[in-house]
């Protein structure tokens, strides 16, 4: 006679798994203003976020005008950064807070310091602040903020993606779903 199987047990293990939040990947760019308004639905996802910085190459297909008026839709406030481009400095942090299992608070206070305030996040005092929102140590920030090596990461990521067809930030995947850009999420 073979191994019995306790089909209790069994229904158990599937109803335990079946509970579990599923876990979602979360792509994202703090200069991509699309993330941004991405960011304040993905959090109330009753899912576990993992939070991924990714640089995707030649950046998100978004223009200012369409960003305004998905803002002015979604109830959200928006206010251009003092400085358009690549926040490299924090971008390395986030990879840090996503290390340090701070990703969520640092990635909200950033984005919001830099599209509800306008802020420029590669600013150290700006930078400062949302290190500090999201509770992360000072000079440990400070040295991820200053390791380009940090950065392989990112643009490896954003290769990946592209390379599974998403043309625009932020990414969700759920298993080997993609959701790619700010309206598909």
């Amino acid at each position: 006679m073979g191994i019995v199987i306790s089909l209790d047990q069994h229904r158990a293990q599937r109803a335990e798994v079946a509970a579990r939040p599923p876990r979602v990947d979360c792509f994202f760019d703090l200069a991509d203003p699309a993330s941004y308004l991405a960011f304040e639905r993905v959090e109330r996802l009753s899912a576990t976020i993992a939070w991924r910085p990714a640089v995707l190459p030649g950046g998100g297909r978004w223009t200012p005008a369409h960003v305004e008026a998905r803002a002015w839709e979604l109830r959200l406030p928006l206010m251009w950064p003092d400085r358009e481009g690549a926040f490299a400095r924090s971008m390395r942090v986030a990879a840090y807070a996503c290390e340090q299992g701070r990703a969520e608070p640092f990635v909200l206070a950033a984005s919001r310091l830099a599209f509800c305030g306008g802020f420029d996040l590669d600013d150290p005092l700006v930078l400062a602040e949302a290190i500090a929102a999201a509770g992360l140590g000072l000079e440990a920030a400070w040295a991820a903020a200053a390791d380009p090596e940090r950065d392989v990461a990112m643009h490896t990521a954003g290769r990946f993606l592209a390379a599974q067809g998403a043309t625009e930030l932020p990414v969700l995947q759920a298993g080997r779903a993609l959701f790619a850009g700010e309206a598909r999420i």
